[in-house]
């Protein structure tokens, strides 16, 4: 009897605690914690939600590594610091969007799964082609700023696409989908500026 009681109990604690549901295909949801980029509050979620979390980590991860090739290869400080700002924001969200998908019992995209070709395949918008991050990787001083800054608003243009529909679409991610709307709007137009002032 005593153990009937504490399961009951139990039941009850973790549905107080969570507060979720489920999409109708059983995925528990996870519950609100403090971070540095939106948390999936304790509410539903659907397939728009992990179609954005599935796509978007593959297309943070290669801007993370754009950004990467700049501490070494730029010539203007300007560009150096923007891709520094690029890597301090998306490699917590990438983090982020790998736990929701664990949370909700989908696989969380492998690090060697990138797919640089994807652009060229009708898939998330803005991804580089391997000829174009082979371009980027071989370039350095002035011609690897210009490159670089003319791949990443291409690259950035189609993380606002994809952004703009989970917000209109999605349901858990609604509020990570907007800050990088508007956070990377904003770096779009730095980027542009900074082009406008190279040779």
């Amino acid at each position: 009897m005593r153990a009937a009681v504490f399961a009951v109990g139990l039941m009850l604690l973790v549905a107080g605690c969570g507060g979720g549901s489920d999409d109708g295909h059983g995925h528990a949801q996870p519950s609100a914690t403090p971070s540095a980029v939106p948390s999936v509050a304790a509410t539903a979620f659907n397939a728009t939600d992990v179609q954005f979390a599935t796509d978007m980590i593959p297309h943070h991860r290669q801007a993370v590594d754009m950004a990467a090739l700049a501490a070494s290869k730029a010539s203007s400080a300007e560009v150096k610091a923007l891709a520094a700002k690029i890597r301090k924001a998306q490699e917590p969200e990438i983090a982020t969007m790998s736990g929701w998908l664990t949370a909700w019992g989908e696989p969380v995209p492998s690090p060697d799964a990138m797919h640089h070709d994807m652009g060229d395949m009708g898939g998330m918008p803005g991804m580089l082609t391997d000829t174009e991050l082979r371009r980027l990787g071989a370039a350095s001083g002035a011609a690897f700023d210009k490159l670089f800054l003319t791949l990443m608003i291409k690259h950035h243009e189609g993380a606002v696409e994809t952004a703009t529909t989970a917000q209109a679409q999605g349901v858990a991610v609604k509020q990570l989908a907007g800050e990088i709307v508007k956070s990377q709007t904003g770096e779009i137009t730095e980027m542009k500026a900074l082009l406008d002032k190279l040779p």
